[in-house]
């Protein structure tokens, strides 16, 4: 049996934005589907936001993203990420992890998303591999992403 994992992102009407966005980071193609795509008469507000969105690349990369539905929508803090005496102090519950194999390319995915991003630890090498960095993209999500170190 094989099992795969996904990571599905969750926006308040920037989900067509960001999906357009990680394609130009990580190729592939933008499937997208509108709640007015599903049957919402076009005039209800949030009718043209994304029900259904993905971004899949040959390289491997795969993301969802949605648009939480207009009525569901509450003002939500800015997440908080901090880096505090070599730790990563967050109130997030979870982060992007991308790993690839040479420094090369995944600085390549870091520069890309690094564009109005937060940095919270800058690309570079680490104790425990070749290279790793941390930011939080214009989106408010937070990536990791390393090189993988061969043991």
């Amino acid at each position: 049996m094989s099992v795969s994992t996904v990571t599905h992102l969750n926006f308040l009407g920037q989900a067509r934005e960001a999906l357009e966005f990680y394609r130009s980071v990580f190729g592939g193609q933008v499937m997208i589907a509108t709640y007015a795509d599903f049957g919402m008469p076009a005039e209800v507000p949030g009718a043209g936001d994304v029900v259904w969105g993905q971004v899949v690349a040959e390289n491997g990369f795969t993301v969802m993203a949605y648009d939480v539905p207009a009525r569901h929508r509450t003002d939500r803090p800015a997440p908080v990420t901090r880096r505090e005496q070599g730790t990563t102090i967050t109130d997030q519950p979870f982060f992007v992890s991308v790993r690839g194999e040479s420094v090369d390319e995944v600085e390549v995915l870091w520069k890309g998303l690094a564009e109005g991003a937060t940095v919270v630890e800058q690309f570079g090498p680490a104790p425990w591999a070749p290279a790793f960095g941390m930011l939080t993209d214009r989106f408010g999500v937070t990536w990791i992403l390393d090189v993988a170190a061969s043991y």
